[in-house]
């Protein structure tokens, strides 16, 4: 069976809500640990305004200190075009870009309509292009909006087939307020694969109401091989009311690898690293395998 590829993003989207401070040091050892598991693709910070989300206030603290990790593929989230040109003086692989598929979600989470934020990320593509780092534009909201209720799939497909006509190197869906069902996964992915045509596509999951892997898994079944999750499922959006909780990493590499679907990840080098992530975050551990894993321990005290 094909292999996945896995982008952890537990140092952006797992820490940005936090309300204790995580320092520069701890971020870094985080990203160090998921790197030792065998995750090079990492979402380590975002150039967002530090009054809205000072927990990324660091951003260039952090990636001037990963700057010497060769193996590392460092993505970083941008909301607008003044974060590109903050990102730009950084050694980034990728820029990821969001847009909601609704208008009050796009308003509450970046502040524009979803014609001005298509048209600064038309301007930020090009001149990502220039600068040789790769592009990402991810659809919040594609399964169901805390402000507007059910999406239209055609809404996220216009989107779609916008960048991908604009030249993006990658596509995303977020399932922003984990409220998606297998049924919903299978045909929304399944027309997105359809117009992205060549271009990667990923999909972004949250466990909210615990149908994650299930979603998962009707992703890779309908043709998609990129997933975002989080280190010990730490982090949600700020901006989504009850939208705590992503997928863990360690589940669903656990999945993927009994079912001998390659993730290329050590588990237990990424139980580690899921374990420290929990340990930054004012949350207990979500991840459902290393739950197990300490009951078991328990039990052979």
């Amino acid at each position: 069976m094909d292999g996945v590829t896995i982008i952890d993003v537990s140092p952006r989207d797992g820490l940005q809500n936090e309300p204790k401070p995580v320092d520069v040091e701890q971020k870094f050892q985080l990203v160090n640990k998921l790197i030792a598991a065998g995750i090079y693709k990492v979402e380590v910070t975002s150039f967002v305004h530090p009054a809205k989300v000072p927990q990324m206030a660091d951003a260039n603290e952090l990636l001037q200190a990963l700057s010497d990790k060769e193996n590392l593929e460092a993505i970083a989230l941008i909301p607008n075009l003044k974060g590109y040109e903050r990102a730009r003086e950084h050694r980034l692989s990728e820029v990821n870009w969001i847009s909601a598929a609704t208008e009050t979600f796009n308003e509450k989470n970046i502040g524009m309509s979803i014609e001005e934020n298509m048209s600064q990320f038309l301007r930020v593509l090009e001149e990502a292009k220039k600068d040789g780092i790769k592009t990402c534009f991810s659809v919040a909201v594609s399964f169901g909006c805390p402000y507007e209720g059910a999406v239209d799939e055609e809404d996220v497909l216009q989107i779609v087939r916008r960048v991908k006509e604009a030249g993006v190197d990658r596509i995303g869906i977020a399932d922003t307020i984990g409220i998606a069902t297998p049924d919903h996964v299978d045909s929304l992915m399944k027309k997105v694969l359809a117009i992205a045509g060549d271009t990667p596509v990923a999909i972004h999951l949250h466990d909210t109401r615990g149908l994650g892997l299930t979603n998962a898994y009707e992703a890779y079944k309908a043709g998609v091989r990129i997933f975002e999750t989080s280190a010990s499922g730490i982090g949600g959006c700020p901006f989504a009311p009850g939208a705590a909780g992503n997928l863990a990493t360690e589940d669903l590499v656990y999945l993927f690898e009994r079912m001998n679907i390659s993730t290329g990840v050590d588990l237990q080098k990424l139980l580690g690293a899921a374990d420290y992530a929990a340990s930054l975050s004012t949350k207990n551990p979500l991840g459902r395998i290393r739950h197990v894993e300490k009951q078991r321990e328990k039990g052979n005290e």
